[in-house]
């Protein structure tokens, strides 16, 4: 179960981190953020982003193998990456209207491979 929870808050915590990073993107087409100047971004970002840290640093606390969970340091790293970039994709295809090339598709799939590499036990 602790696998499980780690990863449902690392999802949580890259959904609040996507858009804290890039979220600010699309202001311009919210009628009441058109203009915000560059350190109101930086505010909202930042309150953004505290909510990834509410869901991160439990997420590593639960996961660690240290702390009787199941993943090492670089197994939690290599998840939150993997999550990172799902999360992306399917946010600037959705968000952003972006159009994935073969290239980024084949780039992904070398990530699920690192991982793939990472938690194998040789």
């Amino acid at each position: 179960m602790k696998a499980i929870y780690t990863i449902l808050l690392l999802i949580v915590s890259n959904v609040f981190m996507t858009f804290a990073w890039y979220g600010h993107l699309k202001f311009k087409d919210i009628s009441w953020l058109k203009t915000p100047g560059l350190f109101s971004v930086i505010l909202i970002s930042w309150a953004m982003a505290f909510f990834e840290y509410v869901f991160q640093v439990p997420a590593n606390k639960i996961g660690f193998k240290e702390n009787g969970g199941p993943f090492s340091l670089v197994e939690l790293k290599t998840i939150q990456e993997a999550i990172t970039l799902t999360i992306f994709m399917i946010f600037s295809a959705v968000v952003f209207k972006q159009k994935f090339e073969w290239n980024h598709v084949v780039g992904f799939l070398l990530i699920v491979l690192a991982v793939y590499v990472i938690f194998k036990k040789w």
